[in-house]
């Protein structure tokens, strides 16, 4: 055991009053194909806080973008029994998903074996759930068996508790400002992110995207929602399905409805409310009373991953009081991102110098909130973060220190659906990040040559072309308060076409 597990373990011991803690259990990972991404994508966190200029942030051209680590050559050569050209094969994009996805499975169930035979995971009894994305476990165990765990042999990497999360606190809008209200036909946060005109210019519309929205859950019947629920399952606490399936679809609140709305809705209301309208959602009920937990949330990534998402949204997070960032989302985040599946996340409501985990982690693109006249929020989180050690982040690295939010966009007053047909303005960086992932999803429309692209190929180029064209506000690059800039996503359509990739 290392240092940095006993201080883990000391940790739960002195603040945990339950005799038996419901802890999550995280297993090292050795996929060593991610090492060279890792140290690649640590040195460019580390440079970005000195560089002044969004463009920079740019993807190269498309036809010099090196091949993607970590579909090099295992994964590709797996691919090509049938002597396919590695172009044939990139273009795969779904098969090579599946593929991927299976053998990432099979190696994480090979590694809870050891685990799962242990004595201590014999003493929690069958009540055990697996998480094959992020190679964990969940148990309930305890304390005198989790203090044994500083001795065990087991491959450990780390040990949380599984802590409660929530919906950043939002506000609904009683009196909508007349440059809001003015926007009759369409709502201001559409048409200032650039998606209205990139309907007409680019005749991209979210066309054959998947946006997995792990929330409240959704209305299917809303009507600007209908038809465009591609997905459902609702989590308990310990991560297992408790209904899935799209006529079992329902929003125990409304925060899922109405960020769904942000993404996919359309203009029944008389007004456009979706970045792309022709999308689907996959939702995943994971806040069940506007309240969940890590295994609810890392289950529903990972059903989000198994289930054809381009993208996952999550508004939601858990406030951290200190800047240290801990593992326990990284590997499942990594994972998305290894399949091309960029994790889009709300820095939180709390204001300056406060953020939210999952939104904290340095693999997760996050996202603060802005108004009709391109000034932050005061509600709007971000911070420098701190990871002291982690096993994702080479020693040379450490300590590694980053800064949230990377990006900012519409998040004050901003109509949307909510259930029962109806449509409210809400303001929150719940708001916001929605508006980021429905961008990604213009950008991954049928006809785009981004769909060609697969793994950590298309999750880069998708987050660089959004962070590198943004709208630079507030101090000079990267701050606390706006990130790199707000998101401006006609010019990420425009750099992405000149750029080759649409």
């Amino acid at each position: 055991m290392t240092r940095p597990i006993n201080e883990q373990i000391d940790r739960i011991l002195d603040t945990v009053t339950d005799k038996k803690p419901e802890i999550i259990i995280k297993l090292k990972q050795d996929r060593t194909e991610l090492k060279r991404y890792l140290n690649i994508s640590s040195e460019v966190i580390t440079n970005r806080s000195a560089n002044v200029k969004a463009r920079n942030l740019t993807p190269p051209p498309s036809k010099n973008v090196p091949r993607d680590p970590a579909a090099d050559a295992k994964s590709l050569n797996s691919l090509s029994k049938n002597k396919r050209t590695v172009s044939r094969v990139l273009r795969a994009s779904y098969y090579y998903k599946f593929r991927e996805v299976q053998a990432l499975k099979t190696q994480a169930l090979e590694d809870f074996e050891p685990l799962i035979k242990s004595s201590v995971a014999q003493k929690a009894g069958g009540n055990i759930k697996t998480f094959w994305s992020s190679k964990s476990v969940l148990m309930r165990i305890n304390q005198t068996d989790l203090h044994q765990l500083r001795n065990s042999d087991l491959n450990i990497s780390g040990v949380y508790v599984n802590q409660r999360l929530k919906l950043p606190p939002v506000t609904k809008t009683e009196d909508m400002p007349a440059i809001v209200e003015d926007n009759k036909a369409y709502t201001w946060g559409v048409a200032k992110s650039g998606a209205l005109a990139t309907w007409g210019a680019f005749g991209a519309r979210g066309q054959g995207v998947k946006v997995a929205v792990l929330d409240t859950g959704i209305d299917p019947n809303h009507p600007d929602l209908i038809g465009k629920v591609a997905g459902f399952a609702e989590f308990d606490k310990k991560g297992r399905i408790v209904v899935e399936g799209v006529n079992a679809a329902y929003d125990d609140g409304e925060h899922g409805t109405h960020c769904s709305g942000t993404i996919a809705g359309g203009n029944a209301s008389g007004r456009w409310i979706g970045m792309a309208p022709d999308s689907q959602i996959l939702s995943g009920l994971v806040l069940k009373g506007g309240v969940g937990y890590d295994a609810q949330i890392l289950a529903g990534m990972e059903w989000a991953i198994e289930n054809g998402a381009d993208i996952i949204s999550m508004s939601l997070g858990a406030l951290q009081l200190d800047p240290f960032v801990y593992d326990i989302y990284t590997e499942q985040i990594l994972t998305a991102r290894q399949l091309g599946i960029p994790v889009v996340v709300a820095v939180g409501n709390e204001g300056h110098q406060t953020s939210g985990t999952p939104g904290n982690n340095y693999f997760a693109l996050t996202v603060g909130a802005t108004d009709s006249r391109d000034i932050i929020a005061g509600f709007s989180g971000g911070r420098t973060q701190l990871v002291q050690s982690s096993e994702f982040i080479a020693n040379e690295y450490l300590p590694f220190i980053y800064s949230k939010p990377e990006v900012s966009a519409p998040g004050v007053d901003i109509y949307s659906a909510i259930p029962k047909g109806k449509w409210e303005a809400w303001s929150g960086t719940s708001m916001a990040t929605p508006h980021v992932a429905g961008a990604m999803a213009l950008l991954l429309s049928k006809g785009g040559q981004l769909r060609e692209l697969v793994g950590l190929q298309r999750t880069e180029v998708l987050q660089s072309l959004i962070q590198g064209t943004v709208k630079d506000l507030g101090e000079v690059g990267q701050d606390h308060r706006y990130g790199i800039g707000r998101l401006d996503a006609l010019r990420a359509m425009g750099f992405a076409q000149d750029l080759g990739y649409w």
